[in-house]
């Protein structure tokens, strides 16, 4: 992410686990982001409600599934913003989900905002140049 000042500094974990417990539900995110005071080098899991920001990018050995699921249960566990990235040829997009609140469905993403590759993302108070980001390959 860009234009992180330095009272932004945040603390970026990959492969480590964010669990909720209001909700009970752990999940893995492709990164995350939370503040620097709320990290702990000792802990195995995130609290979720920490957590400000969670990117996934959609792979090869990443089903749709899971990354609907993740759009599902996200908000539920009090994460703020999902940015989704999809690398796939005929996609080539990013969309920032916010304002998790609660309606006639449930606690939800009530906003949804589409990218194109090319385009700077904003996601809160963080930008993204998403010009040098790659696509997967026409045969994938």
């Amino acid at each position: 992410m860009a234009d992180f000042t330095p009272e932004q500094v945040r603390r970026m974990h990959d492969d480590t686990n964010m669990g909720d417990p209001q909700t009970g539900l752990t999940k893995v995110p492709d990164l995350m982001v939370i503040a620097e005071e709320d990290t702990d080098d000792t802990a195995k899991v995130v609290n979720a409600r920490d957590v400000l920001l969670v990117v996934e990018v959609v792979l090869r050995t990443v089903s749709l599934t899971d990354i609907r699921d993740k759009l599902h249960d996200y908000p539920r566990m009090g994460v703020p913003l999902y940015l989704v990235v999809d690398p796939r040829k005929d996609k080539k997009t990013v969309t920032v989900h916010s304002d998790p609140s609660s309606g006639p469905d449930g606690i939800r993403y009530r906003k949804a905002v589409p990218y194109a590759f090319g385009d700077t993302v904003t996601a809160g108070r963080w930008t993204l140049d998403t010009s040098s980001l790659k696509s997967y390959p026409a045969d994938w």
